[in-house]
């Protein structure tokens, strides 16, 4: 499906890291090339770990899974099953060319929709990603993670929709060993990837308004 010139590709069987890393990369020298679309992209890995670019060994507790090393921000995380994964390939070069801005509306695109489905999540102060209170207590419940490579982006956002979240205790979750994670699931009781997925599809259109200033 296309969206503004932007190709919406969502993926139901979950896909292997390596070969997502791949099919990213290569889309984003086609769009530095303008040789193909901007693409966003949700799909499912397998149970898996990544390591971002400022990774500390001491935050992987228990390899069970495989892990990979990654190009993007940020620390060790966790993707698997029931966990909604947003890559995005979008040209910064007519977006404004800031990667901060992009990384604030990354996180505000994923608080609008998580609203629509009853969940009141926010940014928090020194931390990046998505946070929700967990009965009373905060929690992550979406992770963000990107890189951008001559202004094109790479990488995206988690979102726990309903993963099992013992998966998460093999590392310290973005080396933030202070603070649980939890899952839509977790707080409403029930959960649907697709529900998810509609609320995200409905709001795309302001997350791109908000990178559309003249660079």
């Amino acid at each position: 499906m296309m969206l503004d010139d932007i190709e919406w590709r969502r993926t139901p069987a979950p896909v292997p890291y390596p070969q997502a890393l791949a099919e990213m990369e290569a889309r984003a020298a086609a769009v530095l090339a303008g040789d193909a679309p901007e693409l966003i992209w949700l799909l499912e890995h397998p149970p898996l770990y990544t390591a971002g670019t400022s990774a500390d060994p001491r935050e992987l507790i228990d390899p069970r899974f495989p892990v990979y090393p990654t190009g993007r921000g940020g620390r060790y995380t966790y993707h698997g099953p029931g966990q909604r994964v947003g890559y995005l390939v979008l040209d910064l070069r007519e977006r404004g060319r800031d990667v901060r801005c992009y990384v604030h509306a990354l996180e505000g695109w994923v608080i609008t929709a998580l609203g629509r489905l009853g969940i009141e999540a926010f940014r928090a102060e020194g931390r990046i990603g998505i946070w929700t209170l967990d009965r009373g207590r905060e929690a992550k419940i979406g992770a963000i993670g990107v890189r951008v490579r001559r202004w094109v982006t790479l990488h995206g956002f988690a979102v726990n929709v309903s993963p099992d979240l013992s998966h998460f205790s093999g590392i310290v979750p973005c080396g933030l060993a202070d603070h649980p994670v939890t899952s839509i699931q977790r707080l409403r009781g029930t959960a649907d990837l697709a529900a998810l997925d509609a609320a995200l599809e409905a709001t795309v259109p302001a997350f791109l308004q908000t990178l559309c200033c003249a660079p």
